[in-house]
């Protein structure tokens, strides 16, 4: 692994944070020490880590080491998104237009909101009483 160049980038999504090396290869891809099929067990989530690749023709010329943190699944798997995409753009400045049109590249800020003293939940308050 030494004499071969590794492509780093961390991707983030709601509270999910993921560090992504990508190296030439044959399109293995490990997620935590697991394969990447058996990690993910919809197939939703396959075909959203495995996006980057489509859109930019490089299905099977990079391995994929991935550790993530953090969040649920849906998020876990759009932050390995991210991440996969932001290495592919350091592997080759080309394929950025591609992914920044396909809206890869960009951080999904979308947080959830915090619980407010005195309510119930975010939003939820209590009931107001006229009498």
């Amino acid at each position: 692994m030494a004499n071969q160049n590794v492509y780093y980038a961390t991707g983030r999504r709601k509270t999910s944070a993921a560090r992504v090396f990508l190296k030439n290869g044959s399109g293995k891809m490990e997620i935590n020490g697991k394969p990447a099929n058996s990690y993910f067990s919809t197939p939703n989530g396959l075909a959203s880590i495995t996006q980057p690749f489509h859109v930019t023709d490089t299905k099977n010329k990079f391995d994929a080491y991935v550790t993530v943190t953090g969040g649920g699944l849906t998020g876990q798997a759009e932050a390995i998104r991210h991440g996969i995409a932001r290495a592919l753009v350091t592997t080759d400045e080309k394929l950025r237009t591609s992914l920044k049109k396909a809206g890869f590249l960009r951080r999904d800020s979308r947080m959830v909101e915090r619980k407010k003293y005195g309510q119930h939940k975010a939003r939820k308050s209590t009931q107001f009483s006229k009498r």
